[in-house]
């Protein structure tokens, strides 16, 4: 199992706070989340990204699946895995660059029941949502913030592809070190009719679940986790 660092403790890392201008929860949310939850996106899907999901699906296979969206370098897809046997595990993230070091191990490096897959989250998610899949699962961990205001819109909640996510269903858990992106996360969930409790995220034994997390906890940042309920 990957171990955190030594020294990942509060006050040693180098990570900046983040910085916005937008002080409180966005003030057009509710109306961006109700016009998402009433129309139908109609992006064109890109044949790549339905040929990296479709093969995603095959390695599932008739596992229950969850999704960890985001996943970075992919360490937090392995944790998952290795602490959900009885399921499927797929890592997606848009970065080649951070995929790199583990796709090579992904499935061989003595946990089977996951892959990592390089697409556009966007449509993989719509992929997934059009086919009708009920996730057992879904991670959302430390996506960007994207805290400038005028960026509402490429955050989950304030993205179409929100409503991909509540379709998708299964036990939703984001986490952030931005307050103001968890809250709204949890205001979106409860627009759409789904239960959620946010909390302060508890560190038991440096147990973190991914590289961003223990860098985050490391620069003395506050964590948020929304789960469902």
């Amino acid at each position: 199992m990957d171990k955190p660092p030594h020294n990942a403790r509060p006050g040693t890392g180098n990570s900046r706070a983040i910085s916005s201008t937008q002080l409180e929860i966005h003030p057009n949310l509710d109306e961006v989340v109700h016009k998402h939850l009433v129309t139908i996106f109609r992006k064109p899907l890109q044949a790549h990204n339905i040929e990296i999901y479709k093969a995603a699906m095959e390695r599932a296979g008739s596992s229950q699946i969850i999704f960890d969206s985001g996943c970075g370098n992919g360490k937090s897809t392995r944790i998952i895995a290795q602490r959900n046997p009885d399921a499927y595990v797929i890592g997606i993230d848009k970065s080649a660059a951070r995929l790199e070091k583990r796709l090579a191990n992904a499935g061989v490096d003595g946990v089977e029941n996951y892959c990592l897959v390089r697409a556009d989250l966007n449509d993989f998610l719509r992929l997934a949502s059009n086919d009708g899949i009920t996730l057992k699962k879904h991670y959302l961990l430390y996506p960007n913030p994207w805290p400038k205001k005028q960026h509402l819109h490429r955050r989950w909640q304030g993205s179409p592809v929100f409503v991909d996510i509540t379709r998708l269903g299964g036990d939703i858990e984001l986490r952030s070190n931005w307050e103001i992106y968890a809250v709204e996360f949890a205001r979106a969930l409860n627009l759409a009719d789904i239960k959620n409790e946010l909390t302060p995220l508890q560190i038991t034994g440096h147990a973190f679940i991914s590289d961003f997390e223990a860098k985050y906890y490391r620069s003395g940042h506050r964590l948020w986790q929304i789960r469902t309920i």
